[in-house]
């Protein structure tokens, strides 16, 4: 059966595509990935190229799929390889253009390899003999779910590697003191503290839906989120285009909380929501505010998603300090297909040592929670 390469996601109708997607998350839909190519987000001169990859039946209906793209660098995947890159540019070893199955600048696990396993599975190892001729040097699918997982694991020449991210999970909370009932005196302190520190700045909060911002509070959306770049001196991902057209294909899962002092917008932090679950993406600030990042990024989406009865909230791939905020470690995996067997092997080596370390520092965070003991 034959595999096709889609450079344009609306080559493919929204219904085909969004019927291979096992379960509502935002970043799979169509929606979310056409408004990514349309805005110029990606494509271009950023160097994610689409490369979406299609199996197809004798009828030309699609049976599995990657979302996927073609990479000149490694920039925005959240999994760290240039270790790898720069060790094959010593070598002598050509490592871009990769081929990555992910979503851009979303370290975000789920679906990857959608559509039946025995589809994905054939899917998977058409792609993998197609690379050298292709002029790829490898193949990685990132923030993979379950499935995916038991596809890849003991598949000949795939390499695990894993992650570790923080996440915060509802256990049928009442509201945001019942949370802190759960937490130990000491952290139930810091807590009501820093965001007693957050209401006497005068600041308030307003939530909203996609459909209820206008182009000015988009504007401000993104003069905040462009800002988080650019005080690093980086150039942000997304365009100002990518929230006008996301807000316009999928406005019911668009989360948009406004940080106001008086009438004045300072900051506020985008999320998406879907399969029972909150994603905190992007924040930005225009002033600076003592305990706001804290508030706007992580409490106001623990009592939205109390509220709202929500299981989960993953408030973005980093950060120790989500710890002492109640956020549990959680274990991620990416998977490698690498051409050249000696890169193969050191990189096999390498990730036996990391999986390890991970799994340590896991474990060491995990004893850091807040909460009391039984």
């Amino acid at each position: 059966m034959p595999v096709y390469s889609l450079h344009r996601l609306t080559e493919l109708a929204a219904t085909t595509w969004d019927g291979l997607v096992p379960e509502p998350q935002p970043f799979l839909r169509h929606a979310f990935l056409t408004a990514l190519e349309d805005s110029g987000s990606v494509g271009g001169r950023t160097g994610w190229q689409a490369a979406h990859q299609v199996l197809l039946d004798d009828q030309g209906q699609p049976l599995a799929a990657l979302p996927a793209y073609v990479k000149n660098h490694s920039y925005g995947e959240y999994v760290f390889d240039h270790g790898w890159a720069d060790a094959c540019q010593r070598a002598g070893i050509a490592y871009y253009p990769k081929l990555l199955g992910a979503i851009p600048f979303s370290p975000v696990s789920g679906p990857r390899l959608l559509g039946a396993p025995v589809a994905a599975a054939q899917l998977l190892d058409e792609l993998t003999a197609q690379l050298e001729s292709q002029g790829l040097s490898s193949l990685h699918i990132n923030f993979t779910d379950e499935a995916a997982d038991a596809l890849l694991r003991g598949r000949e020449g795939w390499l695990e590697r894993l992650g570790c991210q923080f996440h915060w999970r509802n256990r049928d909370y009442r509201d945001f003191q019942d949370f802190l009932d759960g937490l130990s005196s000491r952290k139930r302190k810091q807590v009501r503290k820093e965001r007693e520190q957050v209401a006497g700045q005068g600041i308030e909060f307003d939530w909203r839906e996609g459909h209820q911002l206008n182009e000015a509070e988009w504007d401000f959306v993104y003069l905040c989120y462009a800002n988080t770049y650019q005080v690093r001196g980086q150039a942000p991902y997304l365009t100002r285009t990518f929230f006008s057209l996301l807000a316009e294909r999928m406005p019911e899962a668009i989360r948009v909380v406004l940080a106001r002092r008086g009438a004045q917008p300072v900051a506020m932090a985008f999320s998406l929501t879907g399969a029972g679950s909150l994603y905190g993406r992007y924040w930005g600030c225009l002033a600076e505010f003592d305990r706001l990042h804290f508030e706007t990024c992580f409490y106001q989406g623990m009592d939205y998603a109390i509220a709202q009865g929500l299981q989960r909230f993953d408030a973005g791939a980093q950060g120790e300090h989500k710890l002492i905020r109640g956020f549990e470690p959680v274990i991620t995996r990416s998977w490698h297909y690498l051409c050249h067997p000696g890169l193969r092997a050191a990189v096999a080596n390498f990730l036996e040592q990391e999986r390890v370390g991970v799994q340590g520092y896991s474990e060491e965070a995990r004893g850091l929670l807040p909460y009391r003991q039984a």
